[in-house]
């Protein structure tokens, strides 16, 4: 691994855990309030990076690479789980740190489903999610989370367009396709207005992420149904096949610990009309033989969040929304200064037990 050059005060360190070696950026004293901050699909530790500076004192950044990304060691990833290999992955390193107390826990994106399987299994002091992925998974339900077909079709590994996995493989950092990893950090991590200064540094992370069957994007099936594919069992972007992903447990959490969702207010990776959703892009156009909205609509994507985080305040949980204007699927990096004010006053009223209800 090549010698990074890091903000201040940010170490880079791996660590040998009893499931894989797992590095990781850091921030704080190492007797601090943890927070960890668990990344999406592809992208790093790294991503949370710019954040250190900014953190109040007193607590402990933990930011590591999940597995298949990153300079973490590689490991197949069992998408029959969904994303509790990731939740597994964060325990193991919590265990390798000796980390014991309950900590704050951010899922960006993909990492929202693994920060719920984390705490259906481990207490937790808060829980915030990124523009996470919808309750049910990435493509192919309807709005209650049932399937469009039996199979799953329009989900899972084979929905992934096979130029942006060749492109990635092959280090191609340029912007002369649409599909090269940094045309679609513009296009689709964040708005085409945001200029993100560390673009170079992001680009070349995820250039690490590995491809294939293990990872990503993952294996596929089959389908007679349209788009002709189905879930396969092993990678990322299967594991958030709606066939493997719910995480709508976390309403049954017992206790129940504050959870704040921030959200792109233009975001079209996560949103009711993903421009990465089949049901969208085949109402649009794009996707031959579409069968029509009502067998295969838009999935809902943030109306399911919504309504899920809904139910959690319903059952007694208290939740914080903030739909964070001028920012798409990174609102951390887009809006940095508030999603920050935002994120750190929720993380210090967490950990002072703030028993007023959230709005």
């Amino acid at each position: 691994m090549r010698r990074m050059q890091l903000l201040p005060g940010v170490r880079s360190v791996v660590v040998p855990t009893d499931r894989l070696e797992v590095h990781l950026v850091e921030y704080g004293p190492e007797d601090g309030v943890p927070v960890v901050m668990v990344h999406g699909n592809l992208s790093t530790g790294r991503f949370f990076e710019h954040l250190s500076p900014g953190a109040p004192e007193g607590y402990r950044i933990v930011a590591p690479d999940m597995r298949g990304f990153g300079d973490t060691e590689s490991l197949p990833l069992d998408a029959t789980r969904g994303l509790a290999d990731w939740a597994d992955d964060v325990a193991a390193l919590l265990r390798a740190l000796g980390i014991e107390r309950p900590v704050h826990l951010l899922g960006w994106s993909t990492a929202g489903a693994a920060i719920v399987d984390f705490a259906i299994e481990h207490p937790v002091a808060s829980l915030t999610f990124l523009d996470p992925v919808s309750p049910y998974g990435f493509g192919g339900v309807r709005a209650d989370g049932t399937p469009c077909f039996p199979d799953w079709a329009g989900s899972g590994g084979g929905i992934v367009n096979p130029e942006v996995v060749r492109r990635i493989a092959e280090g191609d950092d340029t912007t002369e396709s649409p599909f090269s990893i940094r045309s679609v950090m513009r296009t689709a991590y964040w708005l085409e207005s945001h200029t993100e200064p560390r673009e170079d540094l992001f680009v070349a992370e995820v250039l690490k992420t590995v491809t294939g069957a293990d990872n990503y994007p993952g294996d596929a099936t089959p389908s007679p149904n349209w788009p002709g594919t189905a879930p396969g069992t092993t990678g990322i972007i299967n594991a958030l096949s709606p066939k493997y992903c719910n995480w709508t447990r976390v309403v049954d959490l017992d206790p129940k610990p504050p959870v704040l969702w921030t959200h792109g207010a233009e975001d079209s990776v996560v949103s009711d009309t993903s421009m990465q959703d089949l049901g969208t892009l085949g109402e649009l156009g794009y996707v031959p033989g579409w069968p029509g909205a009502d067998v295969f609509g838009s999935q809902p994507m943030v109306s399911q969040i919504r309504e899920v985080l809904g139910r959690y305040g319903a059952a007694g949980g208290r939740v914080r929304t903030e739909i964070v204007p001028g920012a798409g699927h990174s609102p951390h990096l887009e809006q940095q200064e508030l999603w920050q004010s935002v994120f750190w006053e929720f993380v210090g009223a967490a950990e002072r037990g703030a028993t007023t209800t959230i709005g």
